[in-house]
């Protein structure tokens, strides 16, 4: 599977089996975690066989299994934001890659027992972790908008444009609401995001999307 067919195939999945992740899988994991953390300065961490990162009762009604997870952190800076966002989407797709499944936890985790089971120091910003396992299903499709309704393009909209939003589209964000505007003119694109405290996270996130559905070759960020 290419990681533009884990963007097709990828959807929220809160319940899995309690298989272990272990051998290769596990081996390309952490080796994308490691280049994920040195390309952008985090400290993004896979803690696996441990539950504590989600309350009781989150286990217990809308989560089971949940036994491995990166913890999205890094160092305060003012870009820590957007950069968890665009890495964190790399490791949703690349994890689908390997046949595994994932669900972003943006606000229902403990943020004190992630970074202790992350073993992070007290001045690292932790903005949520990144369920993954084997899923007990493969979840399914979330509510989309239509293009028209978060994108233009100044003039005839060229392949790769449309592709980007399309990819756009796929991308997961906090409650769902593709609060997206992306405008294109030439090769110029403009992305911005308003979804309140998650918008850092999820313009990362969308300009991860976009790019891998559009080509990081055929336009620049405006």
């Amino acid at each position: 599977m290419t990681m533009k067919e884990a963007m097709a195939a990828r959807h929220t999945v809160r319940r899995y089996t309690g298989r272990p992740l272990e051998g290769e899988t596990l081996r390309l994991l952490k080796e994308r975690i490691a280049q994920n953390n040195q390309a952008h300065g985090l400290q993004l961490r896979l803690v696996t066989e441990n539950t504590q990162a989600l309350p009781a009762v989150i286990r217990l009604t809308m989560a089971k299994n949940v036994r491995n997870y990166i913890v999205l952190a890094g160092p305060p800076s003012d870009t820590l934001e957007e950069s968890i966002g665009w890495c964190g989407a790399d490791l949703m797709l690349y994890a689908q890659t390997l046949g595994l499944n994932s669900w972003w936890i943006g606000g229902t985790y403990s943020r004190g027992a992630a970074q202790a089971a992350a073993g992070l120091e007290p001045g690292v910003r932790v903005l949520g972790v990144l369920a993954v396992g084997y899923g007990q299903t493969q979840g399914t499709p979330h509510r989309s908008k239509r293009p028209e309704e978060v994108s233009a393009y100044q003039g005839q909209p060229p392949q790769w444009f449309t592709e980007g939003v399309n990819a756009l589209l796929l991308a997961p964000t906090a409650l769902n609401k593709q609060a997206f505007a992306v405008r294109g003119e030439g090769n110029t694109v403009t992305l911005h995001c308003d979804s309140g405290i998650f918008s850092g996270v999820d313009l990362g996130i969308g300009r991860y999307h976009f790019e891998l559905g559009a080509g990081r070759e055929n336009f620049c960020w405006g």
